[in-house]
């Protein structure tokens, strides 16, 4: 083979470092790009908050005040030297001469606070050896008792079978035994926790449940015997077998799900999602205006003491450190400049689209996509979608992430759209002045909304009416009879 050259074009997108930052800012939500933040200010020195550098200017003037004013005091070298003596006696104590200051100190300072800190939150194991110990059991079913709670899940469902556990024990434990403990176990709790199944944790919350309530025995026979046909909610065939009435099989169907199918669900320590709105709309002279919220920004700035010290020229290991921090510290700034300043764009335009929602409510929503707002301020829509991604906005009507301002649309007779979640407050509308004793049906509401100019299919109805929380006219009719009752 002849070795040669050969020259050829082509075309690569090179992302530069400080691009790779703007853009992985835009998706952050804002407590993600605090703490991102706080990291960096922990790892650059050159990067500082302005509040702090306020702060600081502030206790300077009040330090110098106060050592003016302690300056003004009548206080001579010779009453230094009386307080003073030169020498103390051997047989005599520092506190006998000077009163100890009142300081906080180990004897009496109260950690109760870190305490509580430091205490870990509670968990559904936890619970349930709480309980163990106050069960009048004895070491060995104490024992017992720890290998089964060992064995449920976070939730609360048993995962092995009670010969595992006899066997985990060693085998001299009676498979008796296990059983009884377990049976003690469940009913500790939260009720149903415990139980090998579905079907056997609803019937020990029903059986938890006073007699002298309704329906109770039609719901234990449904739970113990026919659990599958109502998760296929197969209520005709239910009819036929038990030969109940369509009424009786609604409420007890209804009493069931008053029930947890987990009943550990409470007591899983999941992490408390908190919102902080990235903006606020309020409206002024008649105009609704966007303002960013600056609460959960803090400001940076550059430490010029620091930055003065990079000298040109100088090659040094302590000039390098310096010059690249500095380069870092000013491109952190700058992609949170374009951050806030995209997210401004992106969400005054939202909101001057929807104008009509935050005077009417979500009836007044427009339909709106991506690609509406990305032609309107001339962006990419991945950049639209990457702003509007756990992005919360602050309204008179309550705190919305920004996507759900998109929604598709349904075309009317008219030859207008009409935006799906106006749909689903209009379904609500409907349905909270129907006849409660004569529900509304799919079909209905597919008329009553045809009537109205939209053309909507029926299906589309039904996943609109499921998506806005609504039950079905058979379930809503079910409701309000035992109401009714009560």
């Amino acid at each position: 083979m002849k070795t040669g050259l050969q020259l050829n074009l082509t075309q690569n997108l090179a992302m530069t470092p400080q691009l790779q930052q703007a853009i992985r800012f835009l998706q952050l939500s804002s407590l993600d790009l605090l703490q991102e933040i706080q990291q960096s200010l922990y790892n650059n020195p050159l990067l500082e908050l302005e509040e702090e550098t306020e702060n600081l200017d502030i206790l300077e003037q009040k330090s110098t005040n106060e050592s003016i004013d302690v300056s003004t005091e009548d206080l001579t070298i010779s009453d230094w030297e009386e307080k003073i003596p030169e020498e103390l006696p051997l047989d005599i104590k520092w506190d006998d001469i000077y009163e100890p200051t009142n300081y906080k100190t180990a004897e009496n300072t109260d950690f109760s606070g870190d305490e509580e800190l430091d205490r870990t939150t509670d968990s559904l194991k936890n619970h349930l050896i709480w309980q163990l110990h106050l069960a009048p059991f004895s070491k060995i079913e104490f024992l017992i008792g720890e290998h089964i709670i060992d064995s449920i899940d976070e939730n609360g469902m048993l995962a092995v079978a009670a010969e595992d556990i006899q066997v985990l024990l060693g085998g001299t434990t009676k498979l008796e035994d296990v059983h009884a403990v377990l049976y003690q176990i469940q009913q500790f709790d939260p009720p149903g926790v415990g139980a090998r199944t579905l079907s056997e944790s609803l019937l020990i919350q029903l059986n938890q449940l006073s007699e002298n309530t309704e329906y109770l025995n039609e719901a234990r026979l449904l739970v113990s015997d026919y659990i599958n046909l109502l998760g296929e909610n197969s209520h005709q065939r239910l009819q036929k077998i038990t030969g109940y009435t369509a009424a009786v099989i609604n409420a007890a169907v209804f009493l069931i799900r008053t029930l947890s199918p987990h009943p550990g669900d409470r007591w899983n320590n999941e992490p408390i999602g908190y919102i902080a709105p990235d903006a606020r709309v309020h409206k002024s002279n008649g105009f609704w205006h966007v303002l960013l919220n600056e609460d959960i920004t803090p400001k940076l700035k550059i430490n010029e003491q620091y930055a003065s010290l990079v000298r040109r020229g100088d090659s040094s290991q302590e000039n390098d450190f310096i010059k690249s921090h500095l380069q870092e510290a000013r491109w952190l700034i700058r992609s949170i400049e374009n951050r806030n300043e995209t997210l401004l764009r992106v969400a005054s335009c939202i909101i001057k689209q929807q104008q009509e929602f935050f005077e009417q409510g979500p009836i007044g929503m427009k339909p709106m996509i991506l690609a509406d707002i990305a032609e309107e301020l001339e962006l990419h829509e991945s950049t639209i979608s990457r702003v509007t991604t756990q992005k919360y906005i602050d309204t008179p009507l309550g705190i919305f992430e920004l996507k759900y301002f998109f929604s598709s649309h349904v075309k009317t007779s008219h030859g207008e759209e009409f935006s799906s979640t106006a749909i689903r407050a209009i379904l609500k509308r409907i349905v909270s002045t129907e006849d409660p004793v004569c529900p509304l049906s799919d079909s209905k509401l597919t008329f009553l909304l045809t009537g109205m100019g939209i053309q909507i299919a029926r299906r589309t109805v039904s996943k609109y009416r499921e998506s806005a929380g609504i039950a079905t006219s058979n379930k809503r009719k079910c409701i309000q009879a035992l109401c009714d009752k009560k």
